[in-house]
């Protein structure tokens, strides 16, 4: 395929998923209208989806080789016709009952689409970043998956009951007997699907070098930064949480599966790849100070409030002292800042470490050395330690006089 016709399908594949989600968006309005009908529940997920559509087009338009960015142009394509059919069914079955016509047939359609787009997503992870398995031996969780898509399609397809995000509206094909082995194969499936595939990524971590080191690092960051978010998640279900915490959760969960698609386009386009060190490393120390910072202030106001409350009849504290808390935080920024600086850089980026004190006391001894041989011994040394190069050397151009003047 050239490159203009790549360009021309992946753009096309957008242009459908972004019309279908506009259909969509409509329709929901339409519903919203209608204040006792029952509204999609995924709704705004599959609303997103147009930036993992976008990310496709662009990769698959610029690296069409890579299959990962015709897999995500994929994905964006069926989820956004399982929102458009999602919202289609509700309004004709529940909104306005036959308005339009197959509105049950795009509702069976929600009953099985959703082991394809499982399949697609765990077949980008699988052959992220190369467009290759990481090695043969990886083979069995390709024909797993395609087993699963396969199985899932099936049994979704005459499950009985309700459909899953539609409220009270059933499928029109449900055979008895098929929900329970649906559900058996999604709930054991999908976790360990996901899991081997991402496991996947994370083998190529260790043996890559080089470019795709780094194009691996970009998805292990969001990867992490995904993790975070559903241990957040399993907090908030497990504990009554207040509901700013339960919005902001969702915020960042969503937020962190929407950096997980733009990450994979980074690192497959070898967009700025280098600059995730820096943000590795800014993360890491602007979360433990952060982390740090709120340990001590809310351990300072807790520890004033129970001090202080034998002593006043206030239950809350007095203004000062939150004042005061506050000043400390201020004053203990930027210290703590520079030792959790150092301490990270001591720990995991121990060769920077070591080249820039290598560095500096190589700039103290330039002030003072005046040996030029001597000094040529010390600069090839600093530069041998800091860069490892395989050879390194010195040339230092002979003075000659030319019309009165010298030069070096």
């Amino acid at each position: 395929m050239s490159y203009r016709t790549a360009a021309w399908l992946a753009w096309a594949v957008w242009v459908l998923s972004i019309a279908l989600t506009a259909l969509a968006l409509l329709l929901l309005a339409l519903n919203l209208s209608h204040p006792n009908t029952h509204i999609y529940d995924y709704w705004f997920d599959n609303t997103t989806i147009v930036i993992t559509a976008t990310v496709g087009a662009i990769v698959a338009s610029r690296r069409p080789e890579n299959p990962v960015g015709w897999l995500l142009c994929l994905s964006g394509l069926v989820v956004s016709i399982s929102h458009f059919g999602s919202q289609y069914a509700t309004y004709t079955l529940l909104a306005q009952p036959d308005s339009l016509p197959a509105g049950e047939a795009f509702a069976w359609i929600e009953t099985w689409i959703l082991p394809i787009i499982i399949g697609l997503d765990v077949f980008s992870y699988l052959l992220f970043p190369t467009g290759r398995l990481p090695s043969s031996r990886w083979r069995w969780l390709g024909w797993l998956t395609m087993a699963f898509v396969f199985v899932g399609v099936i049994s979704g397809a005459f499950t009985s009951g309700p459909v899953d995000g539609l409220g009270p509206i059933r499928n029109p094909l449900g055979i008895e007997g098929f929900s329970n082995g649906y559900k058996a194969v999604l709930y054991t499936m999908v976790p360990f699907l996901f899991a081997a595939s991402v496991l996947s990524v994370f083998v190529r971590l260790r043996r890559a070098t080089g470019v795709e080191r780094q194009q691996i690092k970009w998805f292990a960051y969001t990867a992490a930064l995904t993790a975070i978010t559903l241990v957040i998640h399993m907090i908030t279900v497990a504990v009554d949480a207040p509901l700013w915490f339960e919005r902001a959760e969702f915020a960042m969960f969503t937020a962190a599966g929407i950096a997980n698609t733009v990450s994979i386009g980074i690192a497959i386009l070898k967009y700025r790849l280098y600059d995730i060190d820096v943000i590795i490393n800014r993360t890491l120390v602007y979360g433990a100070l952060t982390g740090t910072l709120a340990l001590v202030y809310f351990g300072g106001v807790t520890a004033t409030q129970t001090l202080l409350r034998p002593l006043t009849d206030q239950p809350e504290l007095p203004q000062l002292v939150i004042v005061a808390s506050t000043l400390v935080i201020a004053a203990l920024f930027n210290p703590l800042r520079r030792r959790i600086q150092s301490f990270i850089d001591r720990s995991f980026y121990r060769r920077k470490y070591d080249a820039e004190k290598t560095l500096q006391g190589f700039s103290k001894k330039l002030r003072d050395e005046t040996d030029l041989e001597a000094l040529n011994d010390d600069l090839v040394d600093v530069v041998r330690e800091t860069m490892q190069p395989a050879h390194v050397s010195v040339w230092l151009r002979p003075e000659t006089a030319s019309k009165g003047q010298q030069t070096t």
